[in-house]
């Protein structure tokens, strides 16, 4: 099943979100272990921002379809894919989401669970990935402790307030606006602070600080870590990268912990499967939560989705319908 043609979202040269075009494209043939979906729904994360805009740390060569997960099922496998069959409901992370039809490795696929609609499967693996890897192997998070999400209104920051809430943590949330917050508490978050309000922090003794922030609210929240604490950075939505004088994380005797959850899986096959293991588990898992589906778009209105990114106003996570 080659021959043909789908559209997607092109980005033939990086800028702003008004770059991407709508295009036709062909078929390309299957490579061993691959697998061709046909994309129900494909998931918006800050990620597809940056690579649109030539700031993420990978860099394809233009042009190129952006988007890094999607649900969907499915339409042909490469001869020696084992363990699916055409039919089968998916998602995944992987690479072209922004489109009618992707190919992935077969090993990035997950069943979708039967009682998941499409948007709510399309909006996990990105975010789950990234909540996964930075609270379990990276922060070493534990039942009982105190867990600060910052940025917890946003897709990312609810997948941890949920996975860490799951674990037995006590989950502290700061999220920006009162429907934001709303989503954190509904989540599994303890306690929901206004990082407009003077003197927040004063209110937490955090043993992990979860970070896909970064910018002003670093400064301001370091004062919540507790001694010997460990501080996760895991993106600056921020929109600036801080800087952290040497002598504070001395002072507190502090971790400070980078955040690849992709990259990590590339390098270290044992990493990857302990991910899928552990994605499998929350897929079928009452204690988390489903994602919060914050707004559909059509695949033709990518720009305008990634703009809400851009201004910080999405609550939950926002997917794009192809068809």
């Amino acid at each position: 099943m080659t021959a043909g043609s789908y559209h997607a979202m092109l980005c033939q040269r990086l800028g702003p979100p008004d770059v991407l075009e709508m295009a036709e494209l062909p078929r390309q043939p299957l490579k061993p272990g691959e697998v061709r979906i046909a994309v129900r729904v494909a998931g918006v994360n800050f990620p597809d921002l940056l690579q649109v805009a030539g700031q993420y740390q990978h860099k394809p060569p233009l042009p190129f379809v952006p988007g890094f997960e999607a649900a969907g099922e499915i339409i042909d496998l490469a001869g020696d894919v084992q363990g699916w069959q055409a039919g089968d409901a998916v998602l995944l992370r992987g690479t072209g989401a922004y489109a009618e039809e992707m190919i992935a490795p077969a090993a990035a696929l997950l069943p979708k669970p039967a009682d998941w609609s499409w948007d709510e499967a399309a909006a996990f693996p990105v975010a789950a990935s990234t909540a996964w890897v930075a609270l379990l192997p990276r922060g070493r998070l534990q039942a009982g402790e105190t867990l600060l999400v910052l940025g917890a209104g946003g897709g990312t920051g609810l997948a941890a307030v949920s996975l860490g809430a799951g674990c037995g943590a006590h989950v502290v949330a700061v999220a920006s606006s009162p429907v934001k917050r709303a989503a954190a508490q509904a989540a599994g978050a303890a306690i929901c602070l206004d990082p407009a309000v003077a003197g927040w922090e004063q209110a937490v003794q955090a043993d992990l600080v979860f970070d896909p922030v970064g910018g002003a609210l670093f400064t301001t929240a370091w004062k919540a870590l507790k001694p010997g604490g460990r501080w996760l950075v895991v993106g600056f939505a921020g929109g600036t990268i801080p800087r952290l004088p040497a002598n504070r994380l001395l002072l507190k005797e502090a971790e400070l912990i980078g955040v690849r959850a992709g990259e990590q899986g590339r390098r270290n096959p044992a990493a990857a499967k302990a991910l899928d293991a552990g994605l499998r588990a929350w897929l079928v898992g009452s204690e988390r939560r489903r994602p919060l589906i914050g707004a559909v778009y059509r695949l033709d209105e990518a720009a305008t989705a990634l703009r809400q990114l851009a201004d910080r106003k999405a609550v939950g996570k926002l997917v794009l319908h192809p068809r």
